[in-house]
């Protein structure tokens, strides 16, 4: 079992930023981790205890948990930590200018042993385009500061596929990059969601025909494979780590469709083909935090996610959930060399995906 918490308070809002999150609402900080902890209480209870099961890794994420000062983080951890498997990943998400030395000390001390940074850039005009409220040299300091504490994984997320992103641009993050203590990239192409202050700046822009983002299939390739020249293997569409063990073995359990906790406002659960959405308002959620809403997954909707994600990653799927027909389409495309059948000792006849920019569409072409 897999645990993802959410922590939905930010410092400001970046103007690509689509998460359940606010920069207001501060008085409710107390509160609301009181009710994440009765959340907590009762999904380890009914989930972890009652059926004997461990929990395999743990995610802090948000909205900025380096908002939250470290002793709010007390109880939850009490109620999590012995019900970890041996030697279990713990991660928290972070932000340069909140994730302060003595944040992240207090977050060591607690049991959390790999941190992600929200850095986007390195580039002091480009976090500011993109409404990031650290700068170049305060990112650097906080990653220095990380691995002089102690942790075993830091990761770095980089936005690329900008209005006037180029690879020499980006190259010059990458660079940086190779001067830290950094064993983990994600690297995510621009997407512009509905509801953020880029959604109403790219309809103001449609009018000149620039928008703010780049789809730039070529620029893609450029970035994976300057990245792997650096020694960041590629094991996801987004994901690079310098060796297997800094992978992120909590996303890892995602794309395998491990079960998974999820507690917090607007946090999800997927629980025996189930899933379960708690309440996004922080309000709704702080008056009843058990509250959540369900939905089935059929059979139907459980295989075609674990042949997408499995396109999306190294993994790949097992070859025996595929119909007769599905295994025809399947067998022409290794035919063509655009997937790979192979032998795993634990999974069996696996297929799996080298060229992960092709994920939906291998996906789709296999299920229509």
């Amino acid at each position: 079992m897999l645990l993802y918490i959410h922590i939905p308070f930010c410092d400001s809002k970046c103007f690509y930023c689509a998460f359940n999150s606010y920069t207001s609402k501060f008085n409710l900080k107390q509160d609301y981790m009181k009710a994440l902890e009765y959340q907590l209480k009762d999904n380890i209870k009914r989930h972890i205890i009652d059926k004997n099961k461990k929990i395999k890794t743990v995610f802090i994420g948000g909205g900025t948990p380096s908002t939250i000062k470290p002793e709010l983080y007390n109880e939850i951890f009490k109620l999590f930590l012995p019900h970890l498997e041996k030697d279990a990943e713990i991660t928290v998400e972070a932000n340069p200018n909140s994730a302060t030395v003595s944040w992240q000390q207090a977050m060591f001390d607690l049991g959390v042993n790999r941190i992600s940074f929200g850095v986007q850039s390195f580039d002091d005009k480009k976090l500011k385009f993109l409404g990031r409220a650290h700068s170049s040299k305060s990112a650097i300091e906080a990653i220095e500061n990380a691995n002089r504490i102690g942790f075993k994984g830091i990761n770095c997320d980089i936005i690329y596929g900008v209005v006037d992103d180029s690879f020499e641009s980006l190259k010059k993050d990458f660079d940086i990059i190779k001067t830290l203590p950094i064993n983990h990239i994600s690297a995510y192409s621009l997407i512009i969601e509905e509801e953020t202050k880029f959604f109403l700046m790219e309809k103001e822009r449609q009018k000149s025909l620039k928008s703010l983002k780049i789809d730039d299939e070529e620029l893609s390739y450029e970035i994976f494979s300057y990245l792997e020249n650096m020694g960041f293997k590629q094991y996801e569409i987004a994901n690079f780590a310098k060796d297997k063990k800094y992978e992120s073995k909590h996303n890892y359990g995602y794309w395998s469709y491990t079960e998974y906790l999820g507690v917090g406002a607007g946090a999800v659960a997927c629980i025996e083909n189930q899933r379960e959405y708690s309440k996004k308002s922080l309000e709704n959620y702080i008056s009843n935090p058990l509250k959540v809403e369900f939905e089935k997954l059929s059979n139907q909707d459980i295989k075609e996610e674990k042949i997408l994600l499995g396109l999306r990653c190294k993994s790949g799927f097992n070859i025996d959930l595929l119909s007769n027909d599905e295994l025809k389409k399947a067998n022409y495309l290794i035919e063509e060399k655009k997937l790979f059948l192979y032998e795993d000792d634990k999974d069996g006849r696996k297929i799996v995906n080298k060229n992960f920019l092709l994920a939906d569409e291998l996906a789709l072409y296999i299920l229509d």
